[in-house]
């Protein structure tokens, strides 16, 4: 009988001196591909999901003193987004919804109209609605659907898939900032956490979040809002037709630098004159004078609640390259990613000057 030869257990593998590096390397490169992923399944929300965090920081103080007086932070919380679908989701969605097909009319008399003289005289006088009764007849309708029935459907369509996206991202947004009022504190502590850069670099960049939301909602907002309401108020006295397009309008222009409202109140004033009301037309230039000048009443008062340190040239720049390079969101990541360039260039420049120090 042979001899048993005895199992000599192998002595475990010592690990290379280059292995520990190269493991890290490997789940960095994990970690960043993960990220990266996670962070696309949020990129068609990303629009809803950041205005539910800057109406969480402009909400913020007022949900901790509801917290405080009720002693239910999930109740204070609820109370608050309650008061932002009744206060201003819905007459946002009902002013969207009534306005469109006025807005529509409008571009279309427009667009019709010979020249320039009467495209003024359009924009301040003739039939506000252009809706015409007949237009209910049967045999109108059946005709419409005859001509134009398969541009209507695949207009349908397309409006169905948008009417979509905006339910759901505005479900998104009601949600997040329901969430954001009872774990916004712990959500900013967990990224501070883990944030791949020092504490104090990420104050600053969270600031400037802050600051471009509060900026734009609050400072920007605002001012464009009051000096549209007053325009329309204005244009409603003077008999104006399509009165809330044009103070919708209104709101948008008066964001452009030096010219602003006077884009909209401008024209429609020359109308007025044109079609001969000249005691409008003159009452219309001293309200659409004081629009412009509300600008600088107000922006100085709304800067002690929320100052956004852009140029104002360079905040329509970027409102308007963020709309050309993201869609109409980009009115708001527009400002804030250049914001946040400029805030990480002091940064770096910061950090070399210590270096060399």
């Amino acid at each position: 009988m042979s001899e048993s030869r005895a199992i000599v257990p192998l002595a475990p593998r010592q690990p290379s001196p280059n292995s520990r590096p190269t493991r890290d390397r490997a789940l960095s490169w994990l970690v960043f591909a993960l990220t990266l992923a996670a962070a696309a399944t949020l990129v068609p929300f990303w629009a809803p999901l950041m205005l539910a965090a800057w109406g969480t920081l402009i909400a913020w103080p007022l949900q901790q003193r509801l917290s405080k007086a009720l002693r239910r932070p999930k109740l204070s919380a609820a109370l608050l987004t309650g008061l932002l679908v009744v206060l201003i989701l819905l007459p946002i969605v009902v002013a969207t919804l009534s306005l469109s097909g006025s807005a529509i009319a409008l571009g279309q008399r427009l667009a019709e109209s010979k020249n320039g003289a009467e495209a003024l005289k359009t924009l301040s006088s003739g039939d506000a609605s252009g809706f015409d009764l007949k237009q209910l007849a049967p045999e109108h309708a059946l005709e419409l659907i005859r001509q134009h029935g398969a541009t209507a459907l695949a207009a349908a369509r397309k409006i169905f898939g948008a009417a979509s996206v905006a339910l759901i991202g505005l479900v998104v947004f009601v949600s997040g900032f329901y969430t954001l009022l009872i774990e916004g504190k712990a959500a900013h502590d967990w990224l501070l956490e883990r944030a791949p850069i020092s504490r104090a670099h990420f104050h600053r960049l969270a600031n400037v979040f802050s600051e471009v939301g509060r900026g734009l909602v609050v400072g920007v907002g605002l001012t464009a809002l009051s000096q549209g309401a007053v325009a329309t108020i204005g244009y409603l006295a003077m008999g104006v037709p399509q009165a809330l397009v044009l103070g919708m309008l209104t709101i948008f222009a008066s964001l452009i630098p030096s010219v602003g409202s006077a884009l909209v109140w401008g024209p429609v004033t020359a109308g007025l004159a044109l079609s001969g009301r000249h005691g409008a037309a003159l009452v219309m230039l001293i309200i659409g004078l004081f629009v412009s000048v509300i600008d600088n009443l107000l922006r100085p008062l709304f800067a002690r609640y929320a100052d956004l340190a852009m140029n104002s040239l360079v905040l329509f720049v970027s409102m308007l390259g963020g709309i050309v390079v993201f869609g109409a969101w980009g009115l708001l990541l527009g400002p804030l990613l250049v914001r946040w360039a400029s805030e990480g260039l002091s940064m770096l420049r910061e950090q070399r000057a210590e270096q060399r120090a």
